[in-house]
Order: C-alpha cells, then sequence, then structure tokens
C-alpha cells in the first residue's frame, strides 16, 4: 500500500493551490484550534483562511474517528490528543509525569500520519536526515 496521495487529489491540490500541513501535528493543533473556533461561533468557509488547507476539519475527525472504530485509536490515546491538542504542545518526554502521554501520544501519531499522507493532507515526509538534505 502506498502512502502517496492518489494522482486526483494531487491534481485537485495543485488546482487549487493548496498548502498541505508539514506535520500530522500541525494538522491536529489546526484541527483543535478550528473546533475551538467553531465552539465559540465561528463559522467555517472553504478558502477564508491565511493558507487554502487540502482539507475540513471534519475531514480529520473523520480519520480519528475510524481509527476508533478500528480500535486502533483507545479513550487513553484521544484523552492525551485532546489534552495537549487544547495546550496547543506535545507531551515533553523528558517530564516525568508526561513520559506516559509522549508514549501514547507516538502510538496515536503513528496510526494518524499514514492516514493524513495517503489523504493528502499532509506532506510526505522524506527519510533523509537534515544533513542529507542540506547536502544534496
Amino acid at each position: 500500500m502506498s502512502l502517496m496521495p492518489d494522482k486526483k487529489t494531487e491534481k485537485a491540490c495543485e488546482q487549487l493551490n493548496v498548502e498541505p500541513f508539514d506535520t500530522a501535528e500541525e494538522a491536529w493543533f489546526w484541527f483543535i484550534a478550528a473546533y475551538g473556533a467553531r465552539n465559540d461561533g465561528a463559522r467555517f468557509a472553504a478558502g477564508q483562511g491565511l493558507y487554502n488547507r487540502p482539507c475540513e476539519p471534519l475531514d480529520i475527525l473523520k480519520v480519528i474517528d475510524g481509527l476508533v472504530r478500528n480500535r486502533l485509536l483507545k479513550k487513553p490515546h484521544l484523552l492525551v490528543l485532546r489534552y495537549y491538542g487544547r495546550r496547543y504542545l506535545a507531551p515533553d518526554p523528558r517530564r516525568v509525569k508526561e513520559k506516559n502521554a509522549r508514549k501514547l501520544w507516538d502510538e496515536a501519531f503513528g496510526h494518524i500520519t499514514p492516514k493524513l499522507v495517503k489523504k493528502g493532507i499532509i506532506r510526505e515526509q522524506s527519510q533523509k536526515s537534515w544533513v542529507q538534505e542540506f547536502l544534496i
């Protein structure tokens, strides 16, 4: 199974001049901010943001829902995603109280990232280190 977005998604992104997210964490924080704004009374309208994004907040929610239904994400994962998402900060593995949360965070994004890459919501991450990319 390829993690590359399908040709239809790539073509649509080029035509609409959309800016995919760099990481799944960035997409998650955007999703949390969007739903926070919605709860405060904001309305979503496509193309009204600073950047044209390749999805609506509901698309990310659907990915999470699919992972929950397939039992890949469980309640502890969701609680960590919500808690740290509202803080707009990933758990710090150096803090003793956040080590378990970081483990759950990494497990969750291990499942979320391939789904978002396949949908074209985030860019595919290269396997090169920053040194290799700098030298090339």
